[in-house]
Order: C-alpha cells, then sequence, then structure tokens
C-alpha cells in the first residue's frame, strides 16, 4: 500500500479506537440507549449534509429503507448499545480488544450463511486461536456471572451482531447502492429505530443534570469523527485498497482505545487479558494471510 493509504489506515484506527474512549466519558454522565441514539442521530445529520452537497437525497422514492433499517440495527442499533453497556462493565481498552474478534466471527456467520467462504484449513485454525485468544482473556472467571463477565458477553455479542451486518451489507454493492449513501441510510435509519426505544427507556428529560460540556464534547466526537467520518474514510479505503488490507484496522484499534483509557481514565488491563490479546492478533494475521510467509520460511 502507498504512503496515502497508510495514513487513512492509521487515521481510521484512531478514529475507531476513540471511540471507545469517547463513549467511556458520555457514559459517565448519560445512559447507553442515549448515547446510541446522540452517536446515529449526529451521525445521521453530517452525513445527510454531505449527500446534500453532493446533490443526492435519501428522501426520495425507490430509497431502500427496508435494507437501510436491518443494516443499521445489525451494524449500529444492537453493537452500540451492547458495547456501551459493556462498557459501564469493564474498561475501554478491554471491549476494544473484544470487539476486534469481529472478523473471527465473520467468518464463522459466512461459513453457515453464504455458499462461497468456507472455513476450512488455514482458516479454521485461525478460527481455533482467536477462541482460545478470547477464553484467555476472560479467564476463569468466565464461568462466574459477574457483571465483569457480563460486560465482556455483551461485547462479543457486538461483535456477532457486526459480523452479521458484514455479509448481509453485501447487498448494497448488488443494489447499485453508492457507498456514502449507504453509510447515511443505515445510521438515519437507526436514529429513527432508537429514539422511541431510548425515550422508554432511559427517560432522558429524568436525568438527574444535563449533560455537561465535556459530555457533550465527547458526544459530538463519537458522532462526527469515529462515526461519520470514520465510514467516509473506510469506505474509500476499502474502494482504494481492498477489504484485505481493510483488515489491518483491526489490529490498530485496540492500540488506540488501550492508550487513551490509560492516560486519560487511568484504566488498567490485566495480564492475561494482553495474553488473550495477543492470541487474537495472531488469529487475525493468520486469517489475513500476512503470516504464511513466514510460516513457509519455517518449514
Amino acid at each position: 500500500m502507498s504512503l496515502r493509504i497508510w495514513i487513512w489506515l492509521l487515521s481510521l484506527s484512531v478514529l475507531w479506537g476513540g471511540s471507545f474512549f469517547f463513549a467511556k466519558v458520555a457514559l459517565a454522565e448519560l445512559p447507553p440507549l442515549s448515547v446510541v441514539f446522540c452517536r446515529v442521530a449526529f451521525a445521521a445529520v453530517a452525513l445527510n449534509v454531505v449527500l446534500a452537497i453532493a446533490g443526492k437525497e435519501l428522501f426520495r422514492a425507490g430509497t431502500p429503507w427496508r435494507s437501510f433499517a436491518a443494516m443499521g440495527l445489525m451494524n449500529n442499533l444492537v453493537p452500540f448499545g451492547l458495547i456501551f453497556w459493556g462498557q459501564t462493565q469493564i474498561a475501554s481498552g478491554l471491549a476494544s480488544i473484544l470487539n476486534a474478534t469481529t472478523p473471527l466471527f465473520t467468518l464463522l456467520v459466512a461459513h453457515f450463511i453464504t455458499r462461497d467462504e468456507r472455513v476450512g484449513g488455514v482458516k479454521f485454525g485461525a478460527l481455533l486461536l482467536g477462541i482460545v485468544g478470547v477464553a484467555v482473556l476472560m479467564g476463569a472467571r468466565a464461568a462466574i456471572a459477574t457483571p465483569g463477565v457480563v460486560g465482556q458477553v455483551a461485547c462479543l455479542g457486538a461483535a456477532l451482531s457486526y459480523a452479521f451486518a458484514g455479509v448481509y451489507g453485501r447487498r448494497f454493492g448488488r443494489m447499485g447502492v453508492a457507498p456514502l449513501e449507504a453509510a447515511a441510510g443505515q445510521v438515519t435509519a437507526s436514529a429513527m429505530l432508537i429514539l422511541p426505544i431510548m425515550l422508554v427507556v432511559d427517560r432522558p428529560w429524568e436525568l438527574a443534570a444535563p449533560p455537561s460540556l465535556v459530555t457533550w464534547a465527547a458526544l459530538a466526537a463519537l458522532a462526527l469523527l469515529s462515526t461519520a467520518l470514520a465510514y467516509v474514510l473506510y469506505f474509500r479505503i476499502l474502494a482504494v485498497a481492498g477489504p484485505t488490507n481493510l483488515l489491518l484496522v483491526t489490529f490498530l484499534i485496540p492500540v488506540t482505545a488501550i492508550g487513551l483509557g490509560a492516560l486519560v481514565l487511568g484504566e488498567r488491563l490485566e495480564p492475561q487479558q494482553f495474553a488473550g490479546m495477543v492470541l487474537i492478533g495472531l488469529a487475525l494475521a493468520l486469517l489475513d494471510g500476512r503470516l504464511a510467509p513466514f510460516l513457509r520460511l519455517a518449514k
């Protein structure tokens, strides 16, 4: 890849890694569903403005709102809700490591619901290694339903939801939906879906105090930087470098999240959690194909 694409890739990892930090800051004053709504609603406004500048709009005849709603449910509403709730129980860095299992779940989902992506050989080995990594990361306490363990399971559930979204989202290319329009459509549909649920569950008008300026800044960064801008960058890298190179961002996201969590929030991860992260990283590298040359040299 060229230096320009590497810069894009590193920038995307910072934007998505930062989302765990921004969410943790906002969750100090707001309940999870309110943070989800603000993230997708602000991002929807920003992306629709970008579409309008480009001379396009979503609110017209023929817009595939049903598909946008399904994608928004699997790619935004469910995973954001699970991750944000999970972050009320565990550190943001740990949530980002668990989120890095998304490609492994995608491999498993694609094996069962598609005909052209079957698990075998190296992919099966990567999947087993990733499972071991998750087991090491969660530790012996995984059998006990403590809040921390339940929070970790919630983040794994988010990764599984992302996997279903990744497989489902392939249809937009066949439908002729432009990447920017797909991004705007899914966050707009997500905002409409989450609004009534958030109002019923969170009852934001009953908050003990209005959100502080720090919380509003975290919400703005979460929506505009880690969602709207990140989606634009994501689709640009996908178009230029392809999905294999884009997978590299999965390795880099935890670095940003763990760094921000440690420097600003004072979070610390346990040794077995770092060990689990290494095993998950090796599984992703095996799945990605970048370990193949080294394995051949070792023979």
